[in-house]
C-alpha cells in the first residue's frame, strides 16, 4: 500500500519539488521514499504545566520512529491547561480537536503518536485522530508524584476543595492552608487522584488508543519514556498495518471503556468525552449506555476522591490491567487494541500487588458505584451523579432549592448570613452549561455557604447544568441536559421550590405541577446570565454547541472527513 505521504513527495514535478526540497534541511534523500512520516503531536506548554514534560517524552518517541524505520515531525498542537485557561477550558476542547484534525490532515503524514495528559488533551487528541482517521497511538504523560504536608498525602485537586472548605469553616488557618501549597505539586505530570486526567488516560487504554499497560504510569518515572520509545516504533507498525482508528474502534471498545470508568471510580468528565468522541467515529453512544454498562460496576480503585490512595500508589499496586482483570468478564472480548490484539489479551499477568490500593472483585470499595444517569422533570435529556463521591445518607432526598442564577450571583450570595439556606436545601446553579457560560465550566461542586460549615455541614444536595472537577465530591448532580440556556426546566425552578433526588429510582425532579411550570418563563436575571459573545470563537461556540447529553461537540464537526487533501497547495 502506497504511503500517504507520497502523494506530497513522490515524483519530480514542481510541486513535488517544493515539498521535498523545503524539507530536507540535512536529510537524505531515502527519508522522502518509501519512510513513514510520523507526526507527534505534542501538547507541552509552559502554560499547561501537567504537560511541560512532555517535550522530553517526545525525544523519546522520536528515537522509537528512527528505529522503526520513520521520519518522526514535531508538531505542537492546541493545549488547554486545566488550572489556567479562563473562562474554562472545556471552551477551546472542540477548537483544540479541530485545529489538530486539520492539521495532520493539511500535511504530508502517514501516522501520529498523540501526546496528552491534562484533562482536556487527550479528548481532544481522541477527536481530531478520529475525524482524520490515520493510524495514531496516544502517549499519556502521566500523574505526578505525591505530595506531603504535615506528614500527611496530598491529592492535588481534591485536597485543594476540602482544605479551602476548612479554611471557611475555620478550622484550618489561612497561613497553613497557603503553605501546603508548594507541597501539593511535588513533581512534573498532572493530577495524581482520580480525576479527569487520570481517568482519561487509564479510559483512553482501555478504549484501546494507549499500548496495554502504560497508562498511570508516573510522569517522573523512566518507565514512561522507555515505553514512549517502544510507541515510536509501534507507530511506524501502525502505519505498514494500515491500523486506523476506524479499523478498531467499535462499540465494544467503548463498552470496555464504561465499564474501566466504572472500576476505576472514575471522573464525571469521561462521560462527555467519550460521547464526542464516539461521535467522531459514528459508533452510536448514549447516556443510557453508561447506565447500562457501567451504573452496576463495582469501584476497586480506593483513590482520592472517592477513597485513600493516590495514582503513584495505583501504578505500585497493579495499574489498570489488575483492575480489568477482576472485570474481565464484563469486558467485550472482541475489542481490539493498537497493538493489534484484543483488550482481553493482555489481562492473563496482571496480578494486584497491594489489595488495599486495588480491591478485588469480592471486597470492592464501593459495591455499585458507577456514574448514575438520572432523568425526571427537572432532566429530561438526563443529567449524572458519581454515588461513590455523594454521601450514601442524601441519595435518596427532598429539599427546598435555593436558586442561583449565575457564578456571579452564587459567590455573591453564598455566604451572605441572611441567606434563607440550611442543611437539607438543595442548591441549584445554571447558566453554567455548554451554551450559557459558555464552555460548561467545573463550578458544579459548589462551595456550601460559610454558615452551615460552622455548623459542620460538609455535604449538600447540588444541581448545576456545569461539570465539576473529576478531583472533587459530594453529592453533586451534574450535566443536567436541556441546559437552562437551551429552555431546560433548570431555567424555571424558583426558590422554595421543592426537588427530589432518588438515585436508586434514577430520578430527578422538580415538583411543580407541568400546567404551573409551562405557564412560567424564566426571570430576568436568569437570561442576563446567559453568555452572549459577538464574535470570535466564542459566538462559533454557543450557536453550534451540542448539549452535555450529545457530548458538547460542535454539531458542524460530528463526525470523520478522512485524510484525503485532493488540491495542491501551489
Amino acid at each position: 500500500m502506497p504511503l500517504r505521504s507520497a502523494q506530497w513527495y513522490g515524483g519530480q514535478d514542481r510541486n513535488a519539488y517544493i515539498h521535498r526540497a523545503w524539507m530536507r534541511r540535512g536529510a537524505p534523500a531515502d527519508a522522502f521514499t518509501g519512510r513513514p512520516q510520523i507526526a507527534i503531536a505534542n501538547t507541552a506548554s509552559d502554560l499547561t504545566p501537567c504537560n511541560a514534560h512532555l517535550d522530553e517524552v517526545a525525544r523519546s518517541v522520536r528515537d522509537g520512529v528512527h528505529e522503526a524505520g520513520g521520519i518522526p515531525l514535531d508538531l505542537p498542537v492546541v493545549s488547554l491547561g486545566e488550572t489556567n485557561v479562563r473562562p474554562t477550558a472545556m471552551l477551546w476542547r472542540n477548537m483544540a480537536a479541530m485545529a489538530t484534525e486539520e492539521m495532520l490532515r493539511a500535511n504530508p503524514l502517514d501516522g501520529v503518536v498523540l501526546l496528552g495528559g491534562c484533562d482536556k488533551t487527550i479528548p481532544s487528541l481522541l477527536m481530531a485522530a478520529a475525524s482524520v482517521d490515520l493510524p495514531a497511538v496516544v502517549v499519556p504523560g502521566g500523574p505526578m508524584l505525591t505530595g506531603t504536608f504535615r506528614g500527611t498525602p496530598l491529592g492535588c485537586g481534591t485536597d485543594v476543595w476540602r482544605l479551602s472548605e476548612e479554611v471557611r469553616a475555620g478550622t484550618l488557618s489561612q497561613e497553613q492552608f497557603t503553605r501546603s501549597e508548594s507541597s501539593m505539586i511535588r513533581s512534573r505530570g498532572h493530577c495524581n487522584t482520580m480525576g479527569t486526567a487520570s481517568t482519561m488516560a487509564l479510559v483512553a487504554e482501555a478504549l484501546g488508543t494507549v499500548v496495554p499497560g502504560v497508562a498511570g504510569t508516573p510522569a517522573p518515572d523512566s518507565r514512561l519514556l522507555e515505553a514512549a520509545h517502544g510507541t515510536g516504533r509501534l507507530a511506524v507498525e501502525l502505519v505498514s498495518g494500515d491500523r486506523r482508528p476506524s479499523t478498531f474502534l467499535t462499540k465494544g471498545s467503548f463498552h470496555n471503556a464504561i465499564v474501566a470508568l466504572a472500576a476505576i471510580g472514575g471522573s464525571t468528565n469521561a462521560v462527555v468525552h467519550l460521547l464526542a468522541i464516539a461521535g467522531r467515529l459514528g459508533v452510536e453512544l448514549t447516556l443510557d449506555d453508561f447506565d447500562r454498562i457501567g451504573s452496576r460496576v463495582p469501584v476497586l480503585v480506593d483513590l482520592q476522591p472517592a477513597g485513600r490512595f493516590l495514582m503513584e500508589d495505583f501504578h505500585r499496586a497493579g495499574g489498570l490491567l489488575a483492575v480489568l482483570r477482576e472485570v474481565a468478564d464484563l469486558l467485550d472480548p472482541r475489542a481490539l487494541t493498537v497493538t493489534g490484539k484484543p483488550l482481553v489479551d493482555h489481562l492473563a499477568d496482571a496480578p494486584i500487588w497491594d489489595a488495599e490500593v486495588i480491591r478485588t472483585r469480592a471486597r470492592p470499595l464501593v459495591e455499585e458505584g458507577g456514574i448514575a444517569v438520572l432523568r425526571g422533570s427537572l432532566a429530561p435529556d438526563g443529567a449524572l451523579i458519581k454515588p461513590a463521591a455523594a454521601s450514601p445518607r442524601l441519595l435518596k432526598h427532598r429539599g427546598r432549592a435555593v436558586v442561583f442564577d449565575s457564578i456571579e450571583d452564587f459567590h455573591a450570595r453564598v455566604d451572605d448570613p441572611d441567606l434563607d439556606v440550611d442543611a437539607d436545601s438543595v442548591l441549584v446553579l445554571r447558566g453554567c452549561g455548554p451554551k450559557g457560560y459558555p464552555g460548561m465550566p467545573e463550578v458544579a461542586n459548589m462551595p456550601l455557604p460559610t454558615k452551615l460549615l460552622e455548623q459542620g455541614v460538609r455535604d449538600m444536595v447540588r444541581v448545576c447544568d456545569g461539570r465539576m472537577s473529576g478531583t472533587a465530591y459530594g453529592t453533586v448532580v451534574l450535566h443536567v441536559a436541556p441546559e437552562a440556556a437551551a429552555g431546560g426546566p433548570l431555567a424555571l425552578v424558583r426558590t422554595g421550590d421543592v426537588i427530589s433526588l432518588d438515585v436508586e429510582a434514577r430520578r430527578i425532579d422538580l415538583e411543580v405541577p407541568a400546567a404551573e411550570l409551562a405557564a412560567r418563563t424564566p426571570d430576568r436575571a436568569t437570561v442576563e446570565g446567559f453568555a452572549d459573545p459577538r464574535r470570535g470563537w466564542q459566538r462559533l461556540y454557543v450557536d453550534h454547541v451540542q448539549q452535555a447529553d450529545k457530548g458538547a461537540d460542535l454539531d458542524f464537526l460530528v463526525g470523520s472527513s478522512g485524510s484525503e487533501v485532493t488540491r495542491e497547495s501551489h
